[in-house]
């Protein structure tokens, strides 16, 4: 099956390399990580280089890689990476360079139960749990260290990075709805086309791995597209094996046999119409043949106890653009602006936007020729806002089934929206 597996960073620096097989020569890593730098755009996950299969996943900037000459399924292998991946994140809390360096003892103790002379054994947080000896070194990471100023009872975003193992494991469960957006708007703000892609994801460490009752809001529509704002129409959707559904379709419950660790509880799809959280207007002033005044007005529609944060809206200048300017036409701070001359591309930031309100950039442009609106790029959007569900759907209570046990276990939700392709036609 396999002959090798290794984790690269994004230098190129082997940190973790476990040979099964020894039927490859050394240096493989090297051959990928030329091929990775030297290619344009993002590697397939499948190559072949020299006569030896590469398959690899990257993830957190960091490339894990198996190698074989076998002809084996690559679906299955790249399954495998990413359960390589669960376990990793699971036993040490987060999946990063510095996490994994400070634990490659115990990186290396999950890889030889979970992979034995190249094929898949225990494949499970469970079932490794009393063959693993050596205990995490937690690692904090600086990215998700911020909590919501509204949310007075809310946990900080590392506690989900605690290792499932060791000292201070908590009898808690965390719950993220995360929904990424895709949205296609005319060149008079219509929206054209629009899906959510959604999932509840789970993060257990629970003792004992109790039952679990998970209710979502009962306005919930099934297999149908459409819908109203004001309910989740759900198009498309499945479950974890360890989720049983028979109260799903009347009450929109799932009773779960959750295992240890993070898996995801349902992925769902959502392709009727829904309130977007932003609209997108633009405007274009031709002063003369060769100055134009370009103003985009984006204004959240969602409620202004929420806010967009690290909004960033690019968009593509004509190619005779010389030179450009930009005005800040709201008194918003922490904006920044920025035009990328050899792209012909600017970018606006904004760390923080309130819902309810709007903010306005005017781009004042000069060109060497004449030149149609046809010649603009698109204006895309990236986001993520924190504590907002754009599908309406809600978790409406969990509860844990633990029968004579009167201790009650924290129970955290969160919900996070975030951009896939957020585009607005000129």
């Amino acid at each position: 099956m396999l002959s090798q597996f290794y984790i690269l960073s994004a230098r190129g620096d082997t940190i973790i390399s476990r040979d099964f097989r020894g039927d490859l020569v050394k240096g493989t890593n090297e051959i990928f990580f030329r091929k990775a730098k030297l290619w344009k755009g993002d590697l397939p996950p499948v190559i072949n280089l020299e006569g030896i299969n590469f398959l690899h996943l990257k993830k957190g900037g960091l490339y894990l890689v198996a190698t074989t000459i076998r002809n084996v399924s690559p679906s299955y292998v790249l399954d495998l990476l990413q359960i390589v991946a669960k376990l990793i994140k699971d036993y040490c809390g987060v999946l990063t360079e510095e996490s994994i360096r400070k634990n490659f003892t115990l990186i290396y103790e999950i890889i030889d139960e979970a992979i034995d002379y190249g094929y898949a054994q225990s494949t499970s947080t469970d079932q490794l749990r009393p063959y693993i000896v050596n205990e995490a070194l937690s690692v904090e990471n600086s990215l998700f260290t911020f909590r919501p100023s509204f949310l007075s009872n809310s946990a900080p975003y590392t506690a989900v990075q605690r290792p499932m193992t060791g000292k201070g494991v908590k009898n808690e469960i965390f719950v993220d709805v995360y929904e990424k957006i895709t949205a296609l708007f005319d060149v008079k703000g219509y929206l054209i086309n629009s899906a959510i892609d959604g999932c509840i994801q789970m993060k257990s460490y629970l003792q004992g791995n109790p039952q679990l009752k998970l209710a979502l809001n009962e306005d919930l529509v099934l297999n149908k597209s459409g819908g109203s704002y004001g309910s989740a129409a759900l198009d498309d959707f499945n479950f974890h094996e360890g989720v049983n559904t028979s109260e799903f379709n009347d009450f929109k419950i799932l009773t779960i046999n959750p295992p240890e660790g993070e898996f995801v509880v349902m992925n769902y799809r959502i392709k009727g119409e829904y309130q977007t959280p932003f609209r997108i207007f633009h405007f274009i002033d031709e002063i003369t043949p060769y100055k134009l005044d370009f103003t985009i007005r984006i204004r959240a529609l969602f409620a202004d106890k929420q806010f967009g944060s690290n909004v960033v809206v690019k968009f593509t200048m004509p190619k005779t653009t010389t030179s450009v300017s930009f005005e800040q036409l709201s008194k918003v701070a922490n904006q920044k602006t920025e035009y990328k001359d050899n792209e012909k591309l600017s970018e606006w930031s904004v760390k923080k936007f309130i819902g309810g309100s709007e903010i306005a950039l005017k781009v004042r442009t000069s060109l060497s020729g004449p030149c149609s609106q046809k010649e603009f790029g698109q204006i895309s959007m990236n986001f993520e806002i924190p504590m907002y569900s754009v599908s309406n759907l809600q978790i409406k209570y969990l509860r844990v089934v633990e029968p004579g046990k009167q201790t009650t276990p924290y129970r955290w939700v969160r919900y996070i929206t975030q951009s896939s392709s957020y585009v607005c036609r000129i």
